[in-house]
This record gives C-alpha cells, sequence and structure tokens, in this order.
C-alpha cells in the first residue's frame, strides 16, 4: 500500500513542479523585456514594472523598477524598492536576497541616508549566502557609509576586511588612502594609494590622491607630475578640475 501511495504522491508532483518550472521561465523573459525597456525609456520601465508588481510578480517586477529608478537616479524609491524586495526574498528564504540587501545599501549612500545604508549593509552581511567577493564588496560600500556617518573606526575595520576578500579591488586600496591620510597616517596612505595605482594606474580619481599624498610627504616634484597628468589626461573630470586648481597653488 506504502508504494502506491508514494507513486501517488510523485504523479501529483510532477506537474506541479513543471508548472513552476514553466512560470519561473516566463517571468525571467518577462523580466528580460523590463530590462531592456529601462535602457530606452526607462520612465515607461517604471510604469510597466509597476504594473507587473501589483499583478504579482514578485522578485523580478521589483528588480526591473528598481533598475529602472536607479536609471531615473530616484535614489530613494530605488532603495525602498530593493530593501522591499530584499525582506521578500528573506521571508521566502531566497538566496538572492543578500544582493538586494547590498543594492539597497548603495541606493540609500546615492539617497544621502548613511545611516539607511548601514542598516541594509548590515542586513546583506549578516545572511550567509554572499560570495567571498560580494561580501568584500559589501564591507567596502559599508565602510563608505560609515566614513559619510564620521565613524572613522567602523570603516577602518570595514576596509581591513575588504582589503583581505577584494585584494584586486583598486578602490579597496583607494579608499584606505584616502582614510589613513584623513586620520594623518601617511605611511599607510602612501603604501595603499601604491597598490591602488598599482592596479588602476590611469584612473584620475586615483592618481589625484596619490599627488595629493606626494605633496603631503614633502615630493612636491611628484605631486606636480601627478596633478598635470591628471589635468591633462582627463580635463573635463571632476579629478582633472581638482588637479587643476591644486596646480594653479603649488
Amino acid at each position: 500500500m506504502i508504494p502506491i501511495l508514494l507513486a501517488l504522491a510523485a504523479a501529483q508532483a510532477a506537474p506541479q513542479a513543471d508548472a513552476a518550472i514553466a512560470a519561473e521561465a516566463a517571468a525571467e523573459t518577462r523580466y528580460r523585456a523590463c530590462v531592456a525597456l529601462v535602457r530606452g525609456n526607462a520612465e515607461q520601465a517604471v510604469s510597466v514594472a509597476s504594473a507587473w508588481r501589483v499583478e504579482g510578480g514578485g522578485f523580478h517586477a521589483r528588480q526591473c523598477l528598481g533598475l529602472a529608478y536607479v536609471a531615473l537616479e530616484r535614489w530613494q524609491q530605488a532603495a525602498e524598492v530593493y530593501q522591499d524586495a530584499a525582506r521578500a526574498a528573506d521571508a521566502g528564504r531566497d538566496p538572492r536576497g543578500a544582493d538586494l540587501w547590498v543594492q539597497a545599501g548603495n541606493a540609500w549612500v546615492a539617497a544621502g541616508d548613511p545611516t539607511r545604508a548601514v542598516q541594509a549593509f548590515d542586513s546583506a552581511l549578516a545572511t550567509q549566502h554572499l560570495s567571498s567577493e560580494l561580501r568584500g564588496e559589501a564591507h567596502l560600500d559599508r565602510a563608505r557609509a560609515l566614513v559619510a556617518l564620521d565613524n572613522a573606526a567602523g570603516a577602518r575595520a570595514d576596509l581591513d576586511r575588504a582589503l583581505e576578500l577584494v585584494p584586486a579591488d583598486p578602490m579597496a586600496w583607494y579608499l584606505s588612502a584616502e582614510l589613513a591620510r584623513r586620520a594623518g597616517d601617511l605611511t599607510r596612505a602612501r603604501a595603499d594609494i601604491a597598490r591602488a595605482m598599482e592596479l588602476a594606474p590611469d584612473h584620475p580619481g586615483i592618481v589625484l590622491l596619490a599627488g595629493t599624498i606626494a605633496g603631503l610627504t614633502g615630493d612636491m616634484v611628484e605631486a606636480e607630475r601627478l596633478y598635470r597628468r591628471v589635468a591633462e589626461g582627463a580635463p573635463d573630470s571632476d579629478a582633472g578640475r581638482q588637479a587643476s586648481a591644486s596646480l594653479a597653488t603649488l
């Protein structure tokens, strides 16, 4: 009798599994179309994704809506959508929730709300679903938010952890050098910006900071060389304009 019951249960489960797979495939197709719309007409994508969300589009609809808000630089709305999606993912034990918390945190940073950004990154880092690389980036992002909150000690702890997990990310070394510069630790600042320069020698912001640190350590010739390199190589960038202003004061 038991084998018969098991066979009946399996027979009933198979169509349900097939239906779930088909529904997920349809959602993925609709999501890709929505993302394509974000690239072409973000305002329309907001309307489409919002309607899909009301229909019960779930994760995919929220993700597309968040992307549309990001494209429009409507950061607070993007953060709220990502946060809502992350909570729903967590409730359903969906591992994608961790990445959504990171996206929410970055949107809160862009929205100028570092407190809520830190809370979102805390939620991401509390999960077990981040790869080592993404965990490192989350520590890096949380450090940025903590700097905005004047929490230098917390930012330093996060940056040191990020350097362990993503040592090939030049921005981790750049931010570490900048934090060391602010703290007056020029020895560490020089070492970290040198590593950033090795990884991204043509990044205007990194070269600019290298020039500033060189000047602070008394190497004015090197500072001028680096400032001129940025001013001439990226004159229309923020770094280029800052380099030009620094050259004028040397």
